[in-house]
């Protein structure tokens, strides 16, 4: 199976968004996506960006991965990458496919010069803990995370 790796385009932005549905069911949360894909691809790929995609495209063409980052701050490291969301669709698992897309996830936080790369991981999903400390990721127990929510 041969796998490409690339920046995404607004066109892919409908199978994105079928990419993250998939992750919230996995997490046992289907019901918390309120996102569209008008919205997706206007925060983008807008004048006013706020993130960034990377896809994994098998020969088919199909998108069978993605990461979705955005650059953050830290007032203790700086300028930050912040890896919202990782995916590989479960047929295409155990393939590297994974790998792959960290690693150009990676590829950009270094070239964006950040000094720390961040993401969270659910404490059950063993599968992605297990991939990260294969990576030599810090994986902090420390920390517990706030959230406030807005109805614009």
């Amino acid at each position: 199976m041969t796998t490409s790796i690339r920046r995404a385009i607004k066109e892919d932005m409908d199978a994105v968004l079928c990419l993250i549905n998939e992750l919230a069911a996995y997490e046992n949360a289907p019901n918390e996506v309120i996102i569209t894909l008008d919205q997706l691809i206007e925060d983008g790929f807008s004048t006013n960006k706020v993130f960034d995609c990377i896809v994994a495209e098998n020969n088919n063409k199909e998108i069978v991965g993605m990461a979705l980052f955005y650059t953050g701050y830290s007032t203790w490291k700086g300028r930050t990458l912040y890896l919202e969301d990782f995916l590989v669709k479960e047929p295409y698992r155990q393939h590297g496919i994974g790998q792959q897309i960290f690693d150009a996830v990676i590829a950009e936080a270094k070239r964006r010069k950040v000094n720390r790369m961040d993401w969270q991981v659910l404490d059950w999903n063993e599968p992605a803990i297990k991939f990260y400390q294969k990576n030599n990721a810090i994986l902090d127990e420390e920390w517990t995370n706030g959230r406030l929510f807005f109805n614009i």
